[in-house]
């Protein structure tokens, strides 16, 4: 697989999703959020059918998220189907078991501790680390240090997350 390939899809997942969740929490706009919701369920089911790593992150964030109770909108579950049909349908390629637990429990421990640590916490490292939902980064990083991830999954999962912080700014700048 192509990692320009992957690194474009990566990046208008995390975009989109950004975009989906703004119009939903923000603009209280339904129609919107689910919109960009099927965008990013296209793109992020795309990415999983053609990468096992990239299976192994967005089902551990779907799975996460459905753990920690953050499947609280039609956006998402339009997301959720247009990704499992896709998934399912053109099927998922084979990955580390292993690998997609450690992602499942980072995604759950990025969304509880951003809920509630980062709020709660008067440490500003602590505060910073969940805010910005640094568990699961560290986690692929060290997947991919010991060689059960591509490196360049790694990359792609950065620009996923730089692609999310850049869909809440330009969301705020053109809605």
């Amino acid at each position: 697989m192509s990692f320009e390939v992957l690194a474009v899809l990566f990046v208008l997942s995390g975009f989109f999703m950004k975009f989906s969740d703004d119009a939903y929490d923000v603009s209280n706009n339904k129609f919107l959020a689910s919109i960009f919701g099927i965008i990013c369920g296209v793109v992020t089911g795309i990415a999983t059918i053609l990468s096992g790593d990239a299976a192994c992150i967005f089902i551990g964030i779907l799975v996460g998220n459905l753990l920690a109770f953050k499947i609280d909108g039609i956006h998402h579950i339009i997301t959720l189907v247009v990704f499992l049909v896709i998934a399912l349908i053109l099927g998922i390629p084979g990955f580390s078991i292993i690998a997609l637990v450690f992602c499942i429990v980072s995604a759950f421990v990025d969304e509880v501790g951003h809920d509630f640590i980062s709020k709660k916490s008067s440490n500003k490292v602590v505060n910073l680390f969940f805010e910005y939902r640094f568990t699961m980064k560290v986690v692929i990083l060290l997947l991919a240090i010991f060689q059960i991830f591509s490196f360049w999954i790694f990359i792609c999962f950065i620009l996923f997350e730089l692609a999310y912080l850049f869909g809440e700014f330009a969301y705020q700048k053109i809605i």
